[in-house]
C-alpha cells in the first residue's frame, strides 16, 4: 500500500543564542582536554544580551584563562560587529564552575570504592541513547535534517568570506526543511524555512533573491526542487535584532538538531560541554557509529539503535535494534553481530572512539553526525560485522 508524507527537520546556525552556549561549553570542554585528557567536565552556559554566565563541575589539571577562550569562541562564531549588543570583546562574564562530586567522581573512576560493585570505570549516569543510520543520504543520515544543516553551513561560508557578497549577513539563523516521502523514500521537498539576522539597511527582496538563488539552489538536489517547492524566507519581514540580544541561550536545548531532526526517538540527554565519561554524549556516539556501520554493511537500509545504561556500572544495561522491516537478515543475528564486534562498556567507548582529545568544539554546530573525520562517522568496522553474520 502507498504511503505519502511530509517530514520536516530544522537546523539552527552558530550565532543561535542556544549555539553560542554549546560551543562556550565545548571550547571549555577542549582547552581542558589539550592539557589533561583525564578532566572531568560538565559545563553549562547560559548567554543574553551582554552577559555570559558558566557554571557546572569541572575536575582538571589544566590551566588556562576561562575568559579568553570563551572571547575566542564568540569571535569564531561571529559577533564582532559594531552593531551587536552581544560582542566578543565586551560581554560580562560570570564564572560558577566547582569541581565534581566525589560521589559521581567514585562511580566514574576506575577504582575500587564503598558500595561500588566493580572498580571498573562505570557510567557518568543513568539513562538511555540512540544512534540512528538510513540510506536517503550518502552520509547515511535522514534526508530533512542534512538539507536543513547544508543550508546554514553555506550561509556562515559566506558571511565568513572575506569581501562577502553578503555583508548584511548576521550570525543568527534557522532553517527548516519539508521532505516528501513515498513508500519510504524521499522524493521531494515540498518547502523550505529560513530566517537569518541581517543588516539593518537591507531590505528583504534582496534577502530572498540572494538566499534563493545562491543557497537553497545551490546546496539542494536539483531533481528535488520544483515550481511547487515552497520558499519561505524571513516570514517575520525583519530580523535585525537576534542573538543573545533578542533571546537567552542556554547549553542543551537543542538536542533534537544536534542528532537527527526528530527522525527518530532521543533518549533527552544534551552533549555539549560533557567529557566522555558521560555515556550520554560518549554511548550516543557509539550509537551512531554502529548504526551506520550496520547500513554500511548492507545488513538493513535504515536502523535505530538503543543502548542503556546505569550510573556507576560498567555494563550497558540493555541493547535494542530494529531495523522497520529493511533488515536483510534476522534482526536477532544482527545485535549478535553487534555484541561480537562492539563493545559498549564506557571505557572501551572512550578507547574506541579516541574520545580524550580536544574535538568537541568540531562537533558542537550543524549537528554532531554525518562530519568527516570525527570517529564515529567511520565505517570501517562493516567489514567485521558482515563476517559475524556470516
Amino acid at each position: 500500500m502507498s504511503k505519502s508524507y511530509h517530514f520536516s527537520s530544522e537546523s539552527v546556525g552558530e550565532g543561535h543564542p542556544d549555539k553560542v552556549a554549546d560551543y562556550i561549553s565545548d571550547s571549555i570542554l577542549d582547552a581542558c582536554l589539550a592539557q589533561d585528557p583525564k578532566s572531568r567536565v560538565a559545563c553549562e552556559t547560559l548567554v543574553k544580551s551582554n552577559v555570559v554566565n558558566v557554571a557546572g563541575e569541572i575536575t582538571t589539571g589544566a590551566k588556562f584563562d576561562y575568559n579568553s577562550v570563551i572571547r575566542e569562541a564568540i569571535r569564531d562564531i561571529g559577533y564582532i560587529n559594531n552593531d551587536d549588543v552581544f560582542h566578543a570583546d565586551e560581554v560580562f562574564i560570570n564564572n560558577y564552575l566547582t569541581k565534581q562530586s566525589q560521589d559521581i567522581a567514585q562511580g566514574v573512576d576506575a577504582a575500587a570504592a564503598s558500595g561500588k560493585d566493580t572498580a571498573e570505570q562505570g557510567a557518568g549516569d543513568q539513562g538511555i541513547m540512540f544512534g540512528i543510520a538510513c540510506t536517503e543520504t550518502p552520509e547515511l543520515m535522514p534526508a530533512a535534517v542534512m538539507y536543513a544543516h547544508r543550508l546554514l553551513r553555506k550561509m556562515a561560508e559566506i558571511r565568513k568570506a572575506p569581501n562577502s557578497p553578503a555583508a548584511w549577513l548576521r550570525p543568527d539563523c534557522k532553517s527548516q526543511v519539508a521532505v516528501s516521502y513515498e513508500n519510504g523514500k524521499p522524493v521531494k521537498i515540498n518547502n523550505v524555512v529560513i530566517s537569518t539576522q541581517h543588516a539593518a539597511a537591507v531590505e528583504l527582496p534582496e534577502i530572498k533573491e540572494f538566499l534563493i538563488e545562491n543557497v537553497i539552489k545551490k546546496e539542494l538536489p536539483a531533481d528535488m526542487l520544483d515550481g511547487d517547492t515552497q520558499f519561505l524566507i524571513n516570514p517575520t519581514g525583519r530580523f535585525v535584532i537576534g542573538g543573545p540580544q533578542g533571546d537567552a541561550g542556554l547549553t542543551g536545548r537543542k538536542i533534537i538538531v544536534d542528532t537527527y531532526g526528530g527522525y527518530g526517538r532521543h533518549g533527552g540527554g544534551a552533549f555539549s560541554g560533557k567529557d566522555p565519561s558521560k555515556v550520554d554524549r560518549s554511548a550516543a556516539y557509539m550509537c551512531r557509529w554502529v548504526a551506520k556501520n550496520i547500513v554500511a554493511a548492507g545488513l538493513a537500509d535504515k536502523v535505530e539503535l538503543q543502548v542503556a545504561y546505569a550510573i556507576g556500572y560498567p555494563h550497558p544495561t540493555s541493547i535494542h535494534i530494529d531495523a522497520f522491516g529493511t533488515e536483510k537478515v534476522d534482526e536477532a543475528a544482527i545485535v549478535k553481530a553487534v555484541k561480537e564486534v562492539f563493545s559498549f562498556k564506557p571505557a572501551d567507548i572512550v578507547k574506541q572512539l579516541d574520545l580524550l582529545r580536544p574535538i568537541y568544539r568540531e562537533t558542537t554546530h550543524y549537528g554532531h553526525f554525518a562530519k568527516a573525520g570525527l570517529p564515529w562517522e567511520c565505517t570501517a568496522k562493516a567489514e567485521e560485522l558482515k563476517k559475524a553474520i556470516g
